[in-house]
């Protein structure tokens, strides 16, 4: 059993807690954490059983504590991360993985250094319905993929208020990226390799706290293929993303509803189970950590989807096609 910190106990990290805690088959549980306000998450963390610390530091000196699960502020991962490399602590980082390219290669060295686990929570990696879109792109039924779209909208931004650092535009640049967004960017390059170059457009329709509302974005692949995104930060929840082949196309519209429709013939719909996906992806890291299979999102395309990110944002402020380095 993996004995591992939660830093940060806001709504994310109680999240992942809930979804590991007391669950023997998940290889590893939270004993203890620090966060931002304490005093809100007391009476939580004593009923998790977590020994809440006074600091990320006093965390890292506890030679009981093997492993650190990162649920805080976007711009804070890259030093968390070098830092919990260096006290040797095996490491599990919420997405945004950080904020540039060079952030991110050098969070990857210092843990490469010290020689620990470092997994990226984009858990709809772990969705069954995605394996089966890699499955249709990996056995020819989508023939030569030609175009990507893809879509993660919600609501969530009219929660954000004056003080929050979700409501920093530094934490937040492009509206509902960092949130929502980063997770599609992830998707677009777990099934159809890098991006290579972006435009796009990114502004506020509705919002007045100083957070752009509406993003989207026209993309090239490495491959050749085109592709199309768009997060909305104030807007219904909506996850949708297609693949268009010259063969096929298949959809996924929300995380369990999958369609498939051939350039002749018959196509399906089918419902995938509803799937825990925070025990999957956390069940995954303890796992590759105790040697097992290595964690399914390789730390290079971590970077790439930092990398893509960085891009984006020099890409909206100049209003122009930016490649991606």
């Amino acid at each position: 059993m993996l004995d591992a910190a939660i830093i940060g106990m806001g709504r994310w990290g109680q999240t992942l807690v809930a979804s590991v805690q007391g669950k023997n088959d998940a290889g590893i549980r939270f004993v203890s954490g620090a966060t931002g306000r304490p005093e809100r998450a007391r009476d939580w963390a004593a009923q998790n059983r977590i020994k809440l610390e006074d600091s990320y530091e006093a965390v890292l000196a506890d030679p009981a504590v093997k492993a650190v699960v990162l649920a805080t502020p976007h711009q804070s991962h890259a030093e968390q991360i070098i830092a919990a490399a260096r006290a040797g602590k095996q490491i599990f980082v919420e997405k945004p993985f950080t904020m540039s390219k060079a952030s991110a290669e050098a969070a990857v060295a210092a843990c490469r250094e010290a020689g620990v686990v470092l997994a990226l929570g984009h858990n709809r990696r772990f969705l069954p319905a995605v394996a089966e879109m890699q499955r249709l792109l990996a056995d020819g039924s989508l023939g030569t993929l030609l175009h990507v779209e893809g879509q993660f909208s919600g609501p969530g931004a009219a929660a954000y208020t004056a003080g929050m650092w979700r409501a920093d535009r530094s934490e937040s640049p492009l509206g509902g990226m960092g949130g929502m967004g980063i997770h599609m960017i992830d998707m677009f390059i777990h099934l159809a390799g890098p991006i290579s170059q972006v435009t796009v457009q990114s502004h506020a329709r509705v919002l007045d706290n100083g957070l752009d509302d509406t993003t989207a974005g026209l993309f090239r692949f490495a491959s050749g293929a085109t592709g199309l995104f768009a997060t909305l930060a104030l807007a219904p929840r909506y996850w949708r993303v297609a693949l268009f082949g010259d063969k096929g196309l298949v959809e996924l519209n929300g995380h369990e509803r999958l369609g498939f429709t051939p350039r002749e013939g018959e196509g399906w719909v089918r419902e995938f189970p509803k799937t825990d996906i925070e025990h999957a992806e956390l069940k995954a890291f303890a796992a590759a950590v105790a040697g097992g299979p290595a964690y399914p999102l390789p730390v290079a395309e971590a970077i790439h989807g930092a990398s893509v990110y960085e891009t984006m944002v020099l890409a909206a402020e100049a209003g122009s096609t930016y490649a991606v380095a």
